[in-house]
């Protein structure tokens, strides 16, 4: 790892897929020296994948022996949502930094419950949230460690460019829209409420909806104001019920118990107006955005696609090994290329400033009350929408 500024020593638990996410920001830190100690998953050959490709010094199974090490500054949670605050709590009290992964958290039923989103009350989920993350919160407001929120869209590049002009020109924005729309999942997890906490709206809503949010704060700064939620009013539903087998071959949202269409609706306490789109029943590849329009500007945040690189194949010869776009199942004909995708979706700009916030004894840009306030809304917003009304705060 490169070198420079105060050592941050790294303890990973959880070896999927955001694993390799976080492995590729910490290679391309710069400024701060960062030693990778520690791999650590209950599946501990896939610990030594991880640990290979990284040069991380050591793969355990056990996550008390890795708490246990002084030498690790933070522990990163890569692991399924339902073990963040859990893992978390315990990683603050022995005396370490945390960085979590998004969502924060969800509400999952009880070990083996199926049909958790058929039956529990969203009004009971909203609780239950509510219930862990304040307990979370206890301990990052008392242990005097830092909590640092993974969402990369508050990192994304045009997002980050929007903050700087909205910070500049102190605008007032008068409506957000965002989404994050695709055409579902291969996780079979994702059609159960109890793998992921709900449906297309928490797995690829909570982005945008983050995003969004963190903006508002940077008007509220910027503006010396105080802004909050208001009101959320939300709705979903399950969209490609009516596709017969044939007709579903396409799409491969597969939900079970929970959503593959939901928008929601906030209003803030100044009046502003903020809409979350979130689908699994969208061809085309991935589509990631954030506008901006304000009394004085209107910003277009394109994150993915974008225009940066246009491709044309006839064949796919050779590109075996060639990412060029993500859910697109072949490269020929047009496509628009994912060019520095780590740094346009912000995934190598949140490692930066998380090793900067550590090592310098800095405020993160995405902290624990950007995840609070995600997920207190995005709850509010699943009892909005069975309930069929607004929900104040």
């Amino acid at each position: 790892m490169k070198q420079g500024g105060k050592e941050v020593v790294i303890g990973t638990v959880g070896a999927g897929y955001a694993a390799y996410l976080h492995g590729n920001g910490y290679e391309r830190v710069s400024g701060v020296s960062v030693r990778l100690k520690t791999i650590c998953d209950v599946k501990l050959e896939l610990a030594e994948k991880v640990k290979e490709r990284y040069g991380y010094e050591q793969a355990v199974a056990d996550y008390a022996e890795m708490l246990k090490d002084p030498e690790i500054d933070v522990i990163d949670i890569v692991t399924p949502p339902f073990l963040h605050c859990q893992m978390a709590i315990q990683a603050l009290k022995a005396g370490k930094h945390v960085i979590c992964e998004k969502p924060l958290t969800g509400y999952f039923g009880q070990k083996g419950e199926e049909n958790v989103g058929k039956t529990t009350p969203k009004s009971k989920m909203f609780e239950e949230v509510m219930k862990t993350m304040d307990e979370l919160k206890a301990v990052v407001d008392t242990c005097g460690k830092k909590f640092l929120y993974a969402e990369n869209f508050v990192y994304a590049t045009p997002v980050q460019k929007a903050a700087e002009i909205i910070r500049a020109k102190k605008s007032k924005i008068l409506f957000l829209k965002g989404e994050e729309s695709l055409k579902g999942s291969s996780s079979p997890l994702a059609g159960k409420w109890n793998g992921t906490g709900g449906g297309t709206l928490i797995r690829t809503g909570c982005h945008p909806l983050s995003g969004m949010l963190w903006l508002k704060q940077q008007e509220a700064k910027a503006r010396g104001e105080e802004i909050t939620v208001k009101s959320v009013i939300a709705d979903t539903g399950v969209a490609t019920a009516c596709l017969n087998e044939y007709e579903h071959r396409h799409i491969k949202a597969q939900p079970e118990d929970v959503e593959d269409f939901g928008t929601i609706t906030i209003t803030f306490s100044d009046g502003t107006k903020c809409m979350t789109i979130a689908t699994d029943t969208v061809l085309g590849g991935t589509k990631n955005y954030i506008e901006v329009y304000s009394n004085d500007s209107a910003l277009m945040c394109n994150i993915t696609p974008t225009d940066i690189l246009n491709t044309y194949f006839l064949d796919e010869d050779g590109l075996e090994d060639v990412t060029i776009s993500e859910m697109l199942p072949a490269k020929l004909g047009w496509n628009k290329a994912f060019v520095s995708d780590e740094i346009i979706r912000g995934y190598m700009g949140e490692l930066q400033d998380f090793v900067e916030t550590i090592a310098y004894d800095k405020t993160p840009s995405s902290d624990f009350d950007l995840a609070y306030e995600s997920m207190k809304v995005m709850y509010a917003a699943y009892q909005s929408a069975e309930e069929g009304r607004r929900i104040d705060f």
